[in-house]
Formats: structure tokens, C-alpha cells, sequence
């Protein structure tokens, strides 16, 4: 829809944020913090930003997908739809590890995460976008990859603690704790390519879990059958 508002939900951490972008380009934010109750929280800044029938404008509304907080991201993506069906408009969902300072200008970064049970994940960004799923690792090729991405000048980061990770001091002092913002996923759609926006308005919105379909495997091959 020419002129419309675009609406940016990112509700992956903790701290969350959801950003109106206006038609000449000004934007309107709101952001609060919660460990476990989005649910509870999210609607009346929401309400704020779409007051004066501004829902009945919005174009577009996209959506951070994590990997991140189960419920947290789950209420992003339902709020998002709910708004993007009463507007008539698409609700699109984006990886909120593209969102954080280190990939905000589409810079190559490695991001980590803690899968739990002794199993790790990681991702790399590019050029505003993933060029692969996230993959599994363990303890030991965590270690490896994190001290490649530091050899090799990339940042490395990751949206939880780095102390929960089990890596040597001097590498986990390489691993940044970043937290992904709204402005910033709506800079990752603005500047990514156009074959990732297609392919991510053809996705339904739905949380980038750490199970498959939506993560790989780690190429082990000496796990791999003759």
C-alpha cells in the first residue's frame, strides 16, 4: 500500500521494542523489559503507536523471529499477525540475530547460542541476512568456530551471557552479549537483498526454534555412514 505506515515488532529478549515507521520516514518507538510476561506487556505500547486509527494505515508489519525467548517471540508473531490481518496487510518475519549493533551494517558476525543439554548454536549474518540456518555444535566445535570467526577479524556475539558458555577466557572475551531492537530489524529489511525479501514474505511468521525443521545439523563427517 503506497504511503502506509510499516509496523516492527521485536519481542526475541528480554528487552523488547516495536517501532512505527511513518510514510514521509520518521518513526515513532516503544520499548519495555520483561523476563517472562510479553504477553502482559506488549499491547498497551501497541495500542499507543496504532491510536488515532493508525492501524487501519499499516502496510507492512514485520516481526523478529529469534532464536530467542520461546514466549517472547511467540507473542511478537501473534501480535504481529493479529495486526496484519485487521490492516489487510502482510506480516513478515525476520531473524532477530540481524537486528543487534554488530550485523547492523551488514557486516560478516558469527552468532552463538546455548541450545541446552550440552549442545550449542550458531549463525552466521551477512549482507543483512543468514546465509545458512543456524547449525548445532557441541562444546568442543563451538571452541573451534569461535576462535576462527576471532582469527579471521568477525565479530562474535550472542543474545545471552557469554559466561554460559564453556569456552577458554580469552576466547569468551570475544563474545559480546547483544540485544536485537526493532530500528534495527527494520534496517535489515530496508538494506537486505531482494531475493531475501522474497523468500521471507513467502515464509509464514513463525519462531526460528533451535529443532529441525528450522536448524541443521553440524557437518560431522566422520558421523556421516559409509
Amino acid at each position: 500500500m503506497a504511503g502506509a505506515f510499516s509496523l516492527v515488532i521485536e519481542t526475541s529478549t528480554p528487552h523488547a521494542s516495536i517501532l512505527l515507521v511513518r510514510p514521509d520516514g520518521t518513526i515513532e518507538r516503544r520499548g519495555f523489559r520483561s523476563d517472562r510476561n510479553h504477553n502482559a506487556l506488549l499491547f498497551e505500547p501497541l495500542r499507543e503507536l496504532l491510536r488515532d486509527g493508525v492501524g487501519r494505515e499499516i502496510g507492512l508489519v514485520l516481526v523478529g523471529s529469534g532464536p530467542g525467548s520461546y514466549s517472547g517471540t511467540r507473542v511478537g508473531i501473534a501480535a504481529a499477525q493479529g495486526v496484519a490481518i485487521a490492516a489487510g496487510c502482510p506480516a513478515i518475519a525476520l531473524p532477530s540475530i540481524l537486528a543487534v549493533p554488530s550485523a547492523a551494517d551488514g557486516a560478516r558476525c558469527l552468532a552463538v547460542g546455548d541450545a541446552r543439554r550440552g549442545v550449542f548454536w550458531t549463525a552466521m549474518t551477512e549482507n543483512h541476512r543468514l546465509p545458512h540456518e543456524p547449525a548445532l555444535c557441541d562444546a568442543e566445535e563451538l571452541t573451534a568456530l569461535v576462535a576462527q570467526a576471532a582469527a579471521d577479524g568477525q565479530a562474535v556475539f550472542s543474545l545471552e551471557e557469554p559466561a554460559r558458555f564453556p569456552l577458554p577466557p580469552e576466547l569468551a572475551a570475544k563474545v559480546t552479549m547483544e540485544v536485537p531492537d526493532a530500528a534495527r530489524l527494520w534496517n535489515a529489511w530496508a538494506n537486505t537483498d531482494a531475493q531475501s525479501r522474497r523468500e521471507w514474505s513467502a515464509e509464514i511468521p513463525q519462531p526460528l526454534y533451535l529443532k529441525p525443521p528450522h536448524i541443521t545439523p553440524a557437518n560431522r563427517p566422520w558421523l556421516a555412514p559409509p
